[in-house]
């Protein structure tokens, strides 16, 4: 996790030399902090560029005390009062090029920005630094907007997992190669990717396809490198989906996974090749080993982790056509992801390997999820 400084002065003064006479001038505010007039101009985080080459980013909170809590880049930054006013403030240094999510988080109570249109869930915001690549598929949604969701549902229960889960089935473009999207309630209810898959489509950069929103259900136990998932997915998905109705062409399947699910969509590529011969991931776990999650500093056990001693036996991957992505700001992740980028080029697959402007965050790998879902069906 990198972690960056925040600017925040006792009432009065700031890092940019706001004096109480000015409040919050430099980000495009005017009125004093605090007012009915200040409110009025208030909005989302507000960047201005900072001496080295980043970028200083407002925060602001009206009513009471609270702190940042960001996804997986930041420690957290305590917001302070301006004066005796109802106005809560942050100033935050931010690299260039990042993307990133963050709550408000007051008496152990998580709360979305109300001042920013950008959420993901409704207790999320997105901010991203003025130099961050757009995202143009994906829609902005508010707190309190509720995101569409695939008509087609299938209740997947008992089997080799057990339980019950609701797997969603959304055909873009009429339907075609199916599109199993790993931790798939994130891609349904904090990111809108339904929405994004179709206008991808309409824009002529996505073929058709066929998305499959798996929920995970205990994400260690079943996408840490295990063969329970992969062999559920191969015996038992594709005859629940052709019961839908919904077209669904399962050899040219594509894996889209991140994090852990990257991390098991690379497994199945291996172990499971006859089934998985495309796969999209973004930030992969390639530090994990069996018992690296349980030690002190997962990240510090052998670099690629139990991904790279298997592809180190030098497996022929000629069939394969994987994408990497990993987060520009995610430095302890970038040897894992290097070493295991590496080795199954050498093995022989078709390999992409692109970074995206953001930590380890959903909102960051966004559109690497769209490109690189585009570029595993071209081929």
């Amino acid at each position: 996790m990198e972690t960056f400084a925040h600017r925040a002065t006792e009432h009065g003064g700031t890092a940019l030399g706001s004096g109480a006479g000015d409040g919050f001038s430099a980000f495009g505010l005017s009125g004093s902090p605090g007012t009915e007039a200040f409110w009025e101009t208030a909005g989302a985080p507000a960047s201005v560029p900072a001496g080295d080459g980043g970028w200083v980013t407002l925060f602001l909170r009206r009513g009471s005390s609270a702190r940042i809590v960001f996804e997986s880049w930041s420690e957290p930054v305590p917001l302070r009062r301006w004066g005796d006013t109802d106005c809560w403030y942050a100033e935050v240094d931010m690299p260039a090029r990042l993307r990133v999510t963050y709550q408000f988080v007051a008496d152990d109570a998580a709360y979305a920005d109300p001042l920013n249109p950008q959420g993901a869930g409704g207790d999320r915001s997105v901010v991203a630094t003025p130099d961050a690549p757009p995202q143009p598929h994906w829609p902005g949604i508010g707190a309190d907007d509720v995101l569409p969701v695939p008509r087609t549902r299938i209740r997947w229960a008992g089997g080799r997992l057990g339980g019950r889960r609701t797997v969603r089935v959304h055909p873009v473009g009429g339907g075609g190669p199916v599109v199993l999207l790993l931790d798939g309630d994130d891609w349904l209810y904090l990111h809108p990717a339904m929405t994004a898959f179709d206008s991808a489509f309409a824009a002529g950069e996505m073929p058709p396809a066929t998305l499959v929103f798996l929920p995970a259900g205990d994400r260690e136990e079943e996408f840490g490198c295990g063969a329970a998932l992969w062999e559920a997915v191969r015996d038992e998905l594709p005859r629940l989906v052709a019961g839908s109705g919904v077209r669904a062409d399962w050899d040219r399947l594509v894996v889209a996974g991140q994090s852990l699910g990257g991390l098991s969509a690379m497994y199945a590529a291996l172990e499971f090749p006859d089934l998985v011969s495309r796969v999209a991931c973004q930030s992969p776990s390639f530090w994990w080993e069996p018992g690296a999650p349980d030690r002190a500093d997962p990240l510090g056990g052998p670099v690629g982790g139990a991904i790279a001693a298997r592809l180190r036996a030098r497996p022929d991957l000629s069939g394969l056509r994987v994408a990497f992505d990993v987060g520009e700001h995610e430095k302890r992740m970038l040897a894992h992801c290097e070493a295991a980028e590496d080795l199954t080029r050498q093995a022989g697959a078709t390999v992409r390997v692109s970074r995206s402007a953001s930590g380890h965050d959903r909102a960051g790998w966004r559109h690497a999820l769209l490109r690189d879902v585009a570029w595993a069906l071209a081929g």
